[in-house]
C-alpha cells in the first residue's frame, strides 16, 4: 500500500506532476491559436463553451508547438527541467542546443508530447478536484442538493447519494494515476528524446580531451619549474650549510643561486597559473628557453652539481617551441642528477643540432638514475610527453656504469641558413 502512494504522491511523483502542469500552461497560447483556426471552420466564434471545440483547439495547437520546438534552444531548456522535476542523470540528457534536424526532430517529439500530455492533465487537475470535493460533501452538506448546481439527476436516489464520496475519492485517484503514468511515461522517453547524439557524444569527448590536455601540461609545467626549483634550493642550502664556516665566497654564490632560483620561478608559477584564470594577459608571460640555460646551469652548479657543457647551437635560430620543451627536459634531467647523487660524479651535457633535429644527451652516474626512488618517474614521463609533442623521443637507461639521457627533437622542416 505504502509502494502505490509513493507511485501516486511520491516525491518523484509531485514534481513530475509540477512538470506536467507547466506542460498545460505551455500549451494554452497554442490552443488559443488552434481555436482561431478551429472556430471560423466550424462556425464558432467562441470555443470556451464546447468541450468538443476546446479538444479540437488544443489539437491543432498541437503542431504548431513541434514546429516552435525546432528552434536549438529548445532542447537545453526542455534538459534542464527533466533534469531537476524527473531526477534524470543528466548525463543522459544533452546539454548543449540541438544542432542537427535528427536532434531537432526529438526535441520537438519531446516538446509536444510534454505539452499534450501536460494539457489533458492539467485540464484535469482544474476540473476533477472542484467536481471530486462536490461528491464527497453532497451526502453531509444539504444545501448542495438544493442548490443550482445541475447535478445529474441519478443524484436524487438514495443509493447514488451515498455511492457519491466513493465515485469522488476514486476520481481523485484517477486523477493522481493519470498524473503519475503520464510522469512515468515522459521520464522513460526523455533520455531518447532529449538524450545527446553521436555528435554531442563526439564533441563532449573532445572538450574532455582538451580539458585533459590542458591539466596535463599544466601538472607537466608545474613539476618541472617548481620540482627542478625546490630540489635546487633544497641543495643550494644543503651545501652552503656544510661550508659555511670555510667558504664564504661559495656560500654567497649559493645565496645569490637560490634568491635568483626562487624569483625565476615565483614568476613560471604565476604564468602558469595563470592558465587557469580566464582573461588572464599573464597567461601568455613567456617561459623560458635555450637563451636561459646559462643561467640554469650557473644556478645548479651552485647546488654543488657539476655540469659540463658540451656544444651550444644557437639558439636564436632554434624553433620557438622547441627551445622551449627543450628548456623544460635539460632542466628535468639536472633535476634529477640533483636530487639522485649530486656527489658522485660530474654531469655532461652535450648538445648537438643538424639539418633535422637538435639532440640532447645528459649522462651522470647510473647510481644516480631518475628512477631509483619508490615512486619515481614522473619526471621521465614529462620529458617523453614534452619529446612526443614535437614529433621526437627520449631514451634514458644505464650504460657502462653512467645513466644517459637522450633526447631527440626534429626540427619540423625550420632551419639555420
Amino acid at each position: 500500500m505504502s509502494g502505490f502512494a509513493r507511485f501516486l504522491l511520491g516525491r518523484w511523483a509531485r514534481r513530475r506532476w509540477v512538470h506536467l502542469i507547466l506542460g498545460g500552461a505551455l500549451a494554452m497560447p497554442y490552443v488559443l491559436v488552434g481555436e482561431v483556426v478551429v472556430g471560423p471552420l466550424l462556425g464558432a466564434r467562441y470555443g470556451f463553451n464546447s468541450l468538443p471545440l476546446q479538444l479540437l483547439s488544443f489539437a491543432a495547437g498541437l503542431p504548431l508547438a513541434a514546429i516552435t520546438a525546432l528552434f536549438p534552444l529548445t532542447r537545453p531548456m526542455s534538459a534542464a527541467a527533466v533534469r531537476a522535476l524527473y531526477g534524470i542523470d543528466g548525463d543522459r540528457l544533452a546539454d548543449g542546443p540541438a544542432r542537427t534536424w535528427p536532434a531537432r526532430r526529438r526535441t520537438a517529439a519531446w516538446f509536444t508530447l510534454h505539452l499534450g500530455f501536460g494539457g489533458v492533465i492539467s485540464g484535469m487537475s482544474l476540473a476533477v478536484p472542484p467536481f471530486a470535493t462536490v461528491l464527497i460533501a453532497l451526502p453531509v452538506v444539504s444545501w448542495l442538493r438544493d442548490s443550482r448546481l445541475d447535478l445529474p439527476e441519478v443524484l436524487d436516489h438514495t443509493w447514488a447519494l451515498a455511492l457519491s464520496p466513493v465515485v469522488g475519492v476514486a476520481s481523485l485517484i484517477a486523477l493522481a494515476a493519470c498524473a503519475a503514468v503520464s510522469g512515468r511515461l515522459l521520464a522513460r522517453w526523455a533520455p531518447r528524446l532529449l538524450g545527446p547524439t553521436p555528435e554531442d557524444r563526439l564533441a563532449a569527448a573532445e572538450r574532455r580531451a582538451a580539458d585533459l590536455a590542458v591539466r596535463n601540461r599544466l601538472a607537466r609545467e608545474l613539476h618541472d619549474s617548481v620540482g627542478h626549483a625546490l630540489s635546487a634550493v633544497t641543495l643550494q642550502a644543503s651545501a652552503a650549510r656544510r661550508v659555511l664556516d670555510t667558504d664564504l665566497d661559495f656560500v654567497r654564490e649559493a645565496l645569490a643561486a637560490i634568491e635568483d632560483t626562487t624569483r625565476r620561478t615565483v614568476g613560471e608559477l604565476d604564468a602558469v597559473l595563470g592558465v587557469l584564470r580566464e582573461g588572464d594577459d599573464r597567461a601568455t608571460a613567456p617561459a623560458p628557453t635555450l637563451a636561459d640555460l646559462d643561467a640554469l646551469l650557473r644556478r645548479t652548479r651552485a647546488g654543488g652539481l657539476t655540469v659540463t657543457l658540451a656544444g651550444e647551437p644557437d639558439c636564436a635560430r632554434l624553433p620557438p617551441l622547441l627551445s622551449r620543451e627543450a628548456y623544460r627536459i635539460i632542466q628535468e634531467a639536472l633535476s634529477n642528477a640533483l636530487k639522485h647523487g649530486c656527489a658522485e660524479g660530474p654531469v655532461t651535457l652535450s648538445l648537438a643540432r643538424d639539418d633535422a633535429e637538435l639532440s640532447i644527451t645528459v649522462d651522470n652516474p647510473a647510481s644516480s638514475r631518475p628512477l631509483s626512488r619508490p615512486g619515481g618517474g614522473h619526471g621521465l614521463r614529462g620529458m617523453t610527453d614534452r619529446a612526443r609533442l614535437l614529433g621526437g623521443t627520449v631514451e634514458a637507461g644505464a650504460t657502462g656504469g653512467v645513466w644517459r639521457l637522450r633526447a631527440r627533437l626534429p626540427l619540423s622542416g625550420e632551419t639555420c641558413p
